[in-house]
């Protein structure tokens, strides 16, 4: 079968983009191996933001004496429940995203393997499909260090199958995922334990940052060994057992959750029969407008290496539907890293860091403030974090926010917005915000930066 295009995957890129090449007249195979709507519908945003928003309402439950409101009785949790719910938000997803793809008479579905024979084609099921156009959006999986290959463990995935709450948790690494769901379980009633190789949390943050999500997760009787060098991993019927290298201390848990980052779906492809060319930890290699060193090759989302979140993967989408149907204007390097960690309260990351700028030498100055100096924050009864907002010294232009505090994935959109129009940060130091809001403390913390020693 010859076809206009195929793309590999219906993630957060592909779906939307079978629509528009569909709308644009084009004959497309879609090829899906797994579930429809790929990682973030499936096994990532949807049900973790599902499952934590249980786990708030059973800590908000549990600690409300201090509001004048008091529970009688114990809380309980209902796994079985929680896990109901998750699946019924994800089925609705889910099934939208099939039948827009199925009932497009534009579209056909694959459901299999693709591989690669060459540039042009593909074997899936034992046919071979081909087209001018090929577009891969497969994503990626956990990476499993090969300590934890022979034991019992969960990833992400199996974590959100689970029917009866974990009596003791042992998470390995100490990054979004890890730390979403320790808290996450904890709330739910597990004892919780995080072992992470590093000498700090999210070591990609500011070190104050790290320091006060290590406060927040403590405070929870979250227990976190740092520079836990995995020396054997051993498993009988019910248990799990950890040695830590230099240590005589063995930890021992009831279920074990490997969180050590993610590697890309691209070593099952068959890109070896092509001229598609990889890095040295599998992601394709892209140029401004996603695409391979195959010019009629496309890479788009995790597997891309260029962002791995829901949000680039559409961004991706976007770069590359302006390319095929639009002016071209849109581009890779004009986007911003944004991201935010689902941890209570969240934090919310946009640009550069401190580290960063301190790395490159750039004369900028910092505006923060405190949580615990903020109204808002205070009569919610929600003050742990810090906001904290760079500004270049010559162009006065915002280089990056880090907002850790109640809601700051919201309001950081403000500092997003501000980064993309290329507004100086005065632009919101001017502005008059709603009060009583947290957000409404941006202008007053942005009068009076002070430089930033490199």
């Amino acid at each position: 079968m010859k076809f206009d295009a195929i793309i590999l995957g219906s993630g957060q890129a592909g779906n939307p983009l079978a629509a528009s090449l569909a709308k644009n007249g084009q004959k497309v195979a879609i090829v899906e191996k797994g579930k429809f709507g790929g990682t973030c519908v499936n096994t990532g945003c949807t049900p973790t933001k599902s499952y934590i928003a249980s786990a708030r309402r059973a800590f908000v439950t549990k600690n409300s004496s201090n509001h004048g409101v008091e529970v009688q009785g114990d809380v309980s949790i209902n796994l079985k429940q929680i896990k109901k719910r998750k699946e019924e938000i994800i089925g609705e997803s889910r099934s939208g995203i099939e039948k827009m793809l199925e009932e497009n008479e534009q579209i056909s579905v694959y459901r299999g393997i693709a591989n690669f024979r060459d540039n042009h084609s593909l074997e899936v099921n034992g046919e071979v499909i081909s087209a001018e156009k090929i577009f891969i959006n497969t994503g990626a999986r956990s990476r499993i260090p090969s300590e934890f290959e022979n034991i019992h463990y969960y990833t992400n995935e199996g974590m959100l199958e689970l029917e009866e709450i974990p009596e003791h948790l042992i998470i390995v690494g100490g990054g979004y995922i890890g730390l979403e769901f320790a808290q996450m379980f904890r709330r739910f009633g597990s004892k919780v334990s995080i072992l992470d190789h590093g000498s700090r949390l999210m070591k990609q943050e500011d070190e104050d940052i790290s320091e006060a999500i290590k406060d927040i997760l403590e405070k929870e009787d979250i227990k976190i060994y740092f520079n836990a060098k995995i020396e054997e991993a051993t498993a009988n019927k019910t248990e799990v057992f950890i040695n830590i290298k230099g240590s005589e201390e063995k930890i021992s848990g009831s279920h074990l959750l490997v969180a050590t980052g993610r590697i890309p779906n691209t070593d099952n492809l068959g890109l070896e029969n092509t001229d598609v060319e990889l890095d040295e930890k599998g992601y394709i290699k892209v140029n401004e407008q996603l695409q391979t060193s195959v010019r009629h090759i496309w890479a788009l989302g995790d597997c891309n290496g260029e962002g791995a979140f829901t949000h680039t993967s559409f961004n991706d989408y976007q770069i590359v539907n302006d390319h095929l149907f639009g002016n071209s204007s849109r581009k890779l390097s004009d986007r911003f890293t944004c991201y935010a960690a689902y941890i209570d309260p969240p934090l919310a990351r946009v640009g550069m860091n401190e580290k960063m700028i301190k790395e490159k030498g750039i004369k900028a100055e910092i505006a923060s403030m405190p949580m615990n100096k903020i109204s808002r924050a205070k009569e919610m009864g929600e003050t742990e974090g810090i906001l904290k907002i760079y500004i270049e010294a010559a162009t006065k232009k915002i280089l990056g926010a880090s907002f850790l505090g109640t809601r700051a994935d919201e309001y950081i959109h403000g500092i997003i917005d501000a980064m993309y129009a290329g507004t100086p940060y005065t632009t919101i130091r001017d502005a008059v915000h709603i009060h009583p809001t947290v957000s409404e403390l941006i202008p007053s913390m942005l009068e009076s930066p002070e430089k930033l020693e490199l």
